[in-house]
């Protein structure tokens, strides 16, 4: 794809290249995340932050990607806060803000409303979250995540195995995951989940057509034990008619540093998108895990502010120039 000036709404406008371009970039960007480098590339530019649901990983990781590159953030959060509220479209909003942002990034409740909002802007717009429908770039740094952790146990994407568990029915991570590996080859998938809360047939489907071979389970110990990558998900409270409802499901698959040791494999990486639900009723992912070096999540956090600046480099076509830019920074910081 022509990265320069796009909006970046769906996983299905990548094909494969695009996905190693956009990775390539993403390592590039390393010293300057951990602050080893400063660069002002995107100085004078403004990046619109309208977060319409809550979010603490993906809105502060797009703004601080930003940040990074040089360029200012302005954050509308909540539909509340925003003039949505006395009944403003989203065309009307996407055509005001635009004016006033090089760059958008946006978190809606709805479904679509993203690619609405973004065929009124002036400027490109990222879809950060839109309902139960896709994640695109959670799904992108989880799968740089994945890369980078497999990389270094001598493995590599095609071939893969993975099990993806929880809810898989609302969770948007694991639908925009799910299309992204079927660009690849040869993966062994397991979908873990209760049979209310499985994935969608349109995702599975596309899977098997990329030639992945696809089980689908209702039983967490069996489908653990012979993956590279473990992907636990939350229950989507947030997209049932109740809580009552969604503890119904709460805390069905839960892993522990038991369980681990027994039943995977002594490699086996853990992740999770995060938020990862703690409490004791749900406990997805024991803290006595937090120890296991294959427990990758805070890893995926950290790559998400790669890959976003990656995007901002790319979409704002300064990914030639970010080294042009660069200085020495003026302050003494370790970062991992």
């Amino acid at each position: 794809m022509k990265f320069a000036g796009a909006h970046i709404l769906s996983i299905d406008q990548f094909e494969r290249g695009d996905i190693e371009e956009i990775f390539r970039v993403a390592d590039e960007m390393e010293p300057y995340a951990l602050r080893r480098k400063v660069t002002r590339v995107l100085e004078g530019a403004i990046l619109g932050n309208m977060f319409f649901e809550p979010s603490t990983r993906t809105r502060v990781s797009f703004g601080c990607a930003f940040n990074l590159l040089g360029g200012n953030v302005r954050e509308t959060t909540g539909v509340q806060t925003s003039a949505i509220a006395k009944g403003e479209s989203l065309y009307d909003t996407a055509r005001v803000l635009s004016g006033y942002s090089d760059v958008i990034c946006m978190r809606h409740p709805e479904p679509g409303s993203v690619a609405e909002f973004a065929s009124a802007s002036r400027v490109p717009v990222i879809n950060g979250g839109d309902g139960a429908n896709e994640h695109p770039t959670q799904a992108l740094l989880d799968l740089y995540t994945i890369q980078k952790e497999i990389k270094a146990k001598g493995g590599a994407l095609d071939g893969l195995r993975v099990a993806m568990i929880g809810d898989l029915r609302y969770g948007r991570t694991v639908h925009s995951l799910a299309r992204l590996m079927a660009l690849y080859k040869n993966m062994q998938i397991v979908l873990v989940s209760p049979v209310e809360l499985a994935m969608p047939e349109k995702y599975i489907e596309k899977l098997r057509e990329a030639g992945h071979v696809v089980d689908v389970s209702t039983e967490l110990t069996p489908s653990i034990q012979h993956v590279d990558i473990v992907y636990s998900t939350r229950i989507q409270e947030e997209r049932f008619a109740s809580k009552e409802e969604a503890d119904l499901y709460r805390g069905r698959f839960r892993l522990n540093q038991a369980i681990y040791t027994r039943y995977c494999e002594p490699n086996t990486v853990i992740m999770h998108p995060l938020p990862r639900d703690s409490r004791a009723e749900a406990n997805e992912l024991d803290k006595d895990l937090d120890e296991n070096p294959n427990l990758a999540i805070f890893r995926q956090t950290d790559n998400g502010v790669l890959v976003r600046m990656a995007l901002f480099a790319l979409v704002l076509d300064v990914v030639d120039d970010v080294d042009k830019h660069a200085q020495r920074v003026n302050w003494y910081h370790t970062r991992g």
